[in-house]
């Protein structure tokens, strides 16, 4: 099959969550979403968080830090307005830290479910589109999170990055990938669109590790992506989140972005 003929395919592909009417969003602050402790992770040394530098459990109260995301973004704003290079540089840093270390922590454990939508952590089910929409909806993007939600892959990853700049992979081995994006991509967070999945990939030291709402074991998880069977595909699209300057000034602007 030739990468067009993949692509096209692909296009037809919906992810794992079933489309629903739009709604109007609203985060409901007065509920508080219960702590509890994550999961045990893989038993790898390379899933060790000190390691990592992650948080593999939520920490901190939900609703405050998002409260404090919204307080950080109008310094960055203003920041920009004196210093855009600096600002972005600390935009990429910061983001990279609030979606890894204090949002994405206090999902881990919320249910899968192919319908699910819920906009509270461990409260409700979550489908996998509805995991990465919600999330940066939570950081502070300004977009639809039903509408992210209910596109395919690639018009997901089109919301975050040009078409152009997107890197495309298809039929290739977990090593020949792993090569491949290592070559083109440095540490950090990306959105991954593959044939009717999607989530976060993080890069770091070279090793990709999956962040999704898992359709395989029925959670939100994050795994190596090398032995994860949910990242198993014919065809790959990965979008710069952490290292996309144009995505970073969008998010301090809070301009519109729109599938």
């Amino acid at each position: 099959m030739s990468k067009l003929t993949a692509l096209l395919a692909f296009l037809t592909l919906l992810n794992c969550q079933q489309k629903r009417d739009n709604k109007i969003e609203v985060f409901q602050t007065e509920i508080q979403p219960e702590i509890v402790e994550v999961i045990e992770l893989v038993d790898d040394v390379k899933m060790d968080s000190s390691k990592l530098k992650l948080n593999f459990k939520p920490k901190g109260n939900y609703t405050s830090i998002l409260q404090q995301i919204t307080i950080d973004k109008a310094y960055f704003k203003n920041l920009y307005h004196s210093n855009p290079s600096k600002a972005l540089d600390s935009v990429s840093r910061y983001m990279y830290s609030k979606l890894l270390n204090d949002i994405v922590p206090h999902w881990y454990g919320t249910e899968w479910d192919f319908n699910g939508y819920t906009n509270i952590p461990k409260n409700g089910e979550i489908a996998c589109g509805y995991f990465v929409s919600t999330t940066l909806k939570h950081f502070g993007f300004n977009l639809n999170r039903y509408k992210m939600a209910q596109a395919a892959g690639l018009d997901e990853a089109k919301l975050l990055q040009p078409r152009n700049a997107l890197k495309v992979f298809s039929n290739l081995t977990f090593e020949e990938l792993n090569q491949k994006l290592n070559l083109v991509y440095k540490d950090g967070l990306y959105f991954a669109g593959l044939d009717n999945h999607v989530g976060y990939v993080l890069l770091k030291d070279k090793v990709p590790y999956f962040l999704h709402s898992s359709y395989c074991v029925d959670q939100v998880v994050i795994e190596l992506a090398e032995t994860s069977p949910c990242f198993s595909s014919n065809i790959y699209v990965f979008a710069e989140i952490t290292t996309n300057a144009s995505l970073l000034k969008k998010w301090i602007l809070n301009e519109r972005l729109n599938i």
